[in-house]
């Protein structure tokens, strides 16, 4: 295998192996704790504009299928494991690690210290970084990774939303028969796109819904036009700041119809009734995050994905209330309106391989469609 480097923005640099395809790539450095699930981080488009390094030391221990992906591709900028591992073992599996991300053009890195990687991010913040599998030395890279942009401001969002509206119509995954049809539809949803994940969609149809999927540059207007019962927001990557239209059509929606916003889509939620978002040291991201439910005092294990949040005493003159707190740091993990049917989580209920604690959350919403109907 080739040499590789990671250089970050302050100089902190590592030497390794190449993991992938062989090149260049460039990001926010960021770190996930979770022990599996390494092809859903691949393609999860929240991830897009960051360079994932994963804690857990062996990664690809049972391959890649065509099953397990959250969108039609990978959108992580670059890939950073302890060691990939050469053997997929696992029925499903019908692809290495290596393989995947070789046939994905995404660049990689292995057989660095990602203990010491994440230590480092922990204590100075995620940052800017390059990974080079083609450079000699790493003396180069320095002045091109502090020439990087960021991601404050940028509109990521635009990036992977869809081109134009879809329907979805595939229900939950068994074992012997794979992803199955979902039951008849009971409400007609509308589902922002700002990057959703497919097991968003798959929870949506298996509740009930009959989805159409908008790109996040739907108008409030056109939305109402499709006379749905309920609309979701999605997750998505990057500074909701950046997406000043969506925020705006949002607006547009609050106390119209009922809403449900996960990750991206609970800070726009935020910024649409006038409060502010800010940027966390370096993010939450793993499958093993516990937030607690401030109204029942429930704690539950929680799939977190997101380098900003939502300042909750910025919105509470204006009718909200956090409803969950991140028990790691205090951070605001959900809201919801006094008055509006609306509710928000800043975690993942949906997550696939896990956990489920907050599967129930759809349930909410379905209610929340059917007092509406009613």
């Amino acid at each position: 295998m080739k040499p590789a480097w990671l250089v970050l923005r302050d100089g902190r640099t590592f030497r390794g192996r190449s993991l992938g395809a062989v090149g260049e790539a460039s990001g926010e450095v960021i770190f996930n704790t979770a022990m599996q699930g390494y092809q859903e981080i691949l393609t999860d488009p929240s991830y897009r504009g960051q360079i994932v390094a994963m804690t857990y030391p062996m990664i690809g221990n049972y391959g890649v299928n065509e099953e397990d992906v959250e969108s039609r591709r990978p959108w992580v900028n670059g890939f950073i494991v302890k060691e990939a591992s050469p053997v997929a073992s696992n029925f499903r599996s019908c692809a290495s690690l290596d393989a995947y991300l070789t046939r994905h053009g995404i660049v990689g890195i292995q057989d660095i210290d990602t203990r010491a990687l994440t230590r480092h991010l922990r204590d100075r913040g995620a940052q800017d970084g390059l990974i080079s599998s083609i450079a000699t030395e790493p003396a180069p890279l320095l002045a091109r990774a502090r020439a990087l942009p960021g991601l404050v401001g940028r509109d990521l969002v635009a990036e992977v939303t869809a081109d134009a509206p879809y329907t979805w119509s595939e229900g939950g995954w068994e074992l012997s028969r794979g992803y199955v049809a979902p039951p008849p539809p009971r409400f007609r949803v509308v589902a922002y796109d700002c990057g959703i994940k497919f097991n968003i969609l798959r929870q949506l149809s298996t509740i009930g819904c009959d989805v159409t999927v908008m790109p996040a540059s739907t108008t409030a207007a056109d939305v109402l036009g499709a006379k749905p019962d309920g609309v979701f927001i999605s997750n998505g990557p990057g500074d909701p700041e950046g997406v000043p239209y969506l925020i705006e059509s949002v607006r547009g929606l609050l106390g119209r119809v009922p809403i449900f916003g996960i990750c991206l889509g609970h800070q726009i939620l935020g910024l649409a009734a006038g409060g502010r978002t800010y940027k966390l040291p370096f993010g939450h991201h793993g499958a093993n995050h516990p937030v607690k439910d401030v109204a029942t005092g429930k704690v539950s294990i929680t799939a977190q994905n997101h380098g900003f949040a939502v300042d909750p005493a910025s919105v509470s003159a204006h009718g909200w209330e956090p409803t969950h707190l991140n028990l790691n740091d205090g951070t605001c993990e959900g809201l919801r309106h006094r008055e509006w049917p609306v509710f928000s989580v800043q975690y993942h209920p949906e997550a696939s391989p896990g956990p489920h604690d907050a599967n129930d959350l759809f349930h909410r919403f379905a209610d929340l469609m059917s007092q509406k109907g009613g």
